[in-house]
């Protein structure tokens, strides 16, 4: 069952918005891509001076002008940001714009991994399903952010059928597709108080099985992050990578507050499957040494890379060791990919990191001939 209503679009035309109660999505040929399937571009939420990147707000805007950078040289990156002019005239003193397309949106934060679209590939095209973000369980508001995707879609830029889902609670960083059926997952992000606490695990699975057409998903049971405010997001933890691969943050420490939960977590996805039933390849990435700011650890890992077009944008914490051990196992994991490190001392400042603060779009997505100007 759903009901099809007009949605307002640049140029006074209508776009459909279809809204759906518990409906099944599209036929057996659709599936939730995988992060390292071709893309039409990738979203980033532009800091701002209401946000709480206010008190740093020079020092983590670098970090997004070098981030931008690096994305907007290799393929089309989407900015949305309340004051679109700043970020242009900003940017322009740094690098060509030109594979840069604007939205002016207002935003509670940044963190465009959770608050974005997640796009489900169909036979039809992109399914652009728009999912409830409550800040992490309402520990933050995020009244504006929830509004960015219906007015996205509304604008025109997207080229894709909208999905309802705000009656189900899910950020993007919480989940992993393989692309062939296998979603990753963490039980104590899913299954936490304030998000969808009315469902049961199975429940919650079926759900998962039935929008994003899976076969089966993996639940990590165990993995802490400190200063971590989501409830164990999986990709700060371990990420799905091509030819059945995981990689993984691992604790080799036993002093280190991490080392229980990461060795627990370790070993449980030693007993995971593919499947046709076999053993996941197992790549662990190395722990950074404890970062902290007013006597509190950062929630600094490795596992919150970037999957692009042949690129991997991995985050770095000036430890070079730590670094160039964490490039060399992304490289073993993407063969062929060029692996660029950014500097992400800033964003973990406010408890997040590269992956956080991006959202890829599969290829398709993007309407070519939307004016960026």
């Amino acid at each position: 069952m759903g009901l099809l209503v007009g949605l307002p679009q640049s140029g006074g035309k209508e776009r459909a918005l279809q809204l759906n109660f518990g409906v099944n999505l599209e036929q057996e040929t659709s599936c939730l891509p995988a992060e390292w399937c071709p893309q039409s571009f990738i979203q980033l939420t532009w800091p701002h001076a209401e946000t709480d990147w206010a008190y740093m707000l020079e020092e983590v805007e670098a970090c997004f002008v070098k981030l931008a950078a690096e994305i907007a040289v290799r393929q089309r990156l989407l900015i949305i940001a309340p004051q679109v002019d700043r970020v242009k005239e900003k940017l322009a003193k740094e690098m060509p714009t030109e594979n840069i397309r604007f939205f002016q949106c207002e935003t509670n934060d940044t963190w465009a991994r959770d608050h974005a679209f997640i796009t489900v590939k169909t036979g039809q095209g992109p399914l652009l399903l728009d999912f409830c973000f409550n800040g992490w369980g309402m520990k933050f508001a995020a009244n504006l952010d929830n509004q960015i995707n219906r007015k996205l879609y509304a604008s025109g830029l997207l080229h894709g059928t909208y999905r309802n889902c705000m009656d189900f609670v899910l950020e993007g960083g919480s989940i992993e597709s393989d692309g062939k059926g296998t979603l990753l997952t963490t039980s104590a992000c899913l299954l936490s108080p304030n998000r969808n606490d009315t469902y049961e695990r199975a429940e919650i699975e079926e759900r998962l099985k039935s929008m994003f057409h899976l076969q089966q998903v993996l639940w990590i049971d165990y993995g802490y992050l400190a200063g971590d405010d989501t409830d164990c997001h999986v990709d700060t933890l371990a990420r799905l990578c091509p030819h059945d691969t995981i990689v993984y943050a691992q604790c080799t420490d036993t002093e280190d507050e991490h080392y229980d939960a990461l060795h627990r977590m370790e070993e449980q996805l030693k007993t995971f499957r593919t499947l046709d039933n076999r053993p996941f390849r197992l790549l662990p990435l190395p722990m950074p040494d404890a970062i902290v700011e007013d006597g509190e650890r950062l929630p600094a890992t490795y596992a919150n890379f970037l999957i692009m077009n042949k690129t991997i944008l991995y985050p770095t914490y000036n430890q070079p060791h730590k670094d160039e051990k964490a490039k060399h196992v992304l490289t073993e994991a993407f063969p062929g990919y060029e692996v660029v490190g950014i500097d992400c001392r800033a964003l973990i400042k406010q408890h997040g990191s590269l992956h956080c603060v991006t959202m890829q779009y599969p290829a398709g997505t993007l309407q070519e001939d939307f004016d960026c100007k």
